[in-house]
């Protein structure tokens, strides 16, 4: 590259970076400011506009009237337990897609849903117990399945499976809050760790296999062939040939999903109230009837970017790793 053509290109990148980080840095300085400068206009260098202050700071961490620490320890739980579940039943199934060819019979997926239906009307407008009305679901799913299975005749295949796992995407979460707000309510769930988990990690679920199964799917099939016949089996093939030949898809999977789960607010303001409250609400709570209160949000916000780009930061050299493992046949 000549002189000018690298000054030219560096000089682009410098202006990117700039703008990608100076919204950090805002967010950054706006921590150590008083409500006076945030109200009397823009002020951006401490010691030189305006004098720090840990105002902020003590009253997010040292007021007692504020409790920090749970909504921050809930959004560590639910981010990485319903990333770890997504990342976990995503990758299997990403990876069957991309080995084992499905032929889901088109009836057979009728008929499951035509029981779940009947089983949601039948525990919100007749009574009957979640449980007892799914039980007897299974039984005549299972019933029917083997009475009809040979009349069915249209099939579904690999890649219908994988469009309707990614059209889960397409609709919009608000439609499917209420549903799943009302299903955690009946079976006593609102309001608890668990029920934010299972939500993250199924509305997450798609993105997983949909990624996931690209980098499966760049992996030569004779090396699992080979491992066949060494006698190794299918488990032991997976966990020890293609998730690390994977791990460069699995960490960008994993950071994404994470960030998507950390990040999360329509959900967990519908599931979740005071026991698993999570940070995105918490910095929604800032905005008081005095307007938003800029310098606690930017202190709560901190809080939320640091450890994602830590984490960010960590599992780049994993994600280089990655790809050069995954270039590798044979």
């Amino acid at each position: 590259m000549s002189p000018l053509g690298a000054f030219f290109t560096y000089a682009a990148l410098g202006v990117w970076a700039f703008v990608c980080l100076f919204p950090l840095y805002w967010i950054f300085v706006t921590s150590f400011k008083l409500p006076i400068h945030v109200n009397d206009g823009p002020v951006y260098v401490p010691f030189v506009d305006f004098t720090p202050s840990l105002h902020a700071w003590e009253y997010i961490f040292v007021d007692l009237r504020n409790d920090t620490l749970r909504p921050y320890l809930n959004s560590v739980v639910v981010a990485l337990a319903s990333t770890c579940l997504s990342l976990l039943v995503g990758s299997l199934a990403a990876y069957a897609l991309t080995r084992v060819t499905y032929r889901v019979s088109l009836g057979a997926v009728g008929l499951f849903l035509a029981l779940l239906a009947a089983t949601v009307v039948a525990v919100v407008l007749a009574g009957v117990p979640w449980w007892l009305a799914a039980a007897v679901a299974i039984a005549l799913l299972v019933l029917l399945l083997r009475a009809l299975a040979g009349r069915f005749r249209r099939h579904l295949g690999n890649d219908d499976i994988l469009f309707w796992m990614i059209s889960n995407r397409i609709l919009p979460p608000v439609v499917a809050v209420l549903p799943i707000y009302m299903m955690f309510q009946k079976v006593g769930l609102l309001d608890t760790h668990l029920a934010l988990i299972l939500t993250y990690a199924a509305v997450n679920l798609p993105i997983v296999v949909w990624l996931m199964r690209d980098f499966f799917a760049t992996i030569p099939y004779e090396i699992e062939e080979s491992a066949q016949i060494d006698g190794a089996g299918r488990f032991r093939i997976v966990a020890t040939i293609i998730l690390p030949l994977a791990r460069a898809g699995l960490a960008a999977t994993f950071l994404l999903v994470l960030i998507l789960a950390w990040n999360e607010y329509l959900l967990a303001l519908f599931l979740s109230t005071a026991d698993a409250q999570t940070m995105p609400l918490l910095v929604a709570g800032q905005n008081a009837t005095r307007g938003p209160q800029w310098w606690y949000m930017s202190v709560l916000i901190v809080l939320m970017v640091a450890p994602v780009v830590a984490l960010a930061i960590a599992l780049q050299r994993y994600i280089a790793k990655g790809f050069l493992v995954g270039a590798v046949k044979g």
